[in-house]
């Protein structure tokens, strides 16, 4: 229970942040998640999906809802996957 109302706000500020993080936070991983899976990496609709989680992690970097070097690892990782999927359908 807050003692005074600048912790009263603080705490009113705290749980409208935290909503607002967990749904894009839940929304990156549901992208990225789309985006990693082997039968989406190998279609010609792979490349839409990592450019859509790319765009959604580097939303979320901008906002500090997760860090922006692990939006560039994620990143890096899902363009590698889609690198070798795409050299794995040509052969």
């Amino acid at each position: 229970m807050a003692n005074h109302a600048s912790a009263d706000k603080r705490n009113r500020q705290r749980i409208a942040r935290t909503t607002r993080n967990r749904s894009i936070k839940a929304a990156v991983r549901t992208k990225v998640k789309a985006a990693r899976s082997a039968e989406t990496l190998a279609s010609p609709e792979g490349k839409a999906k990592v450019v859509e989680a790319v765009s959604s992690l580097d939303r979320a970097a901008s906002k500090g809802v997760i860090h922006p070097r692990t939006a560039s690892r994620k990143k890096a990782r899902l363009a590698r996957a889609a690198h070798k999927a795409a050299l794995a359908a040509k052969a």
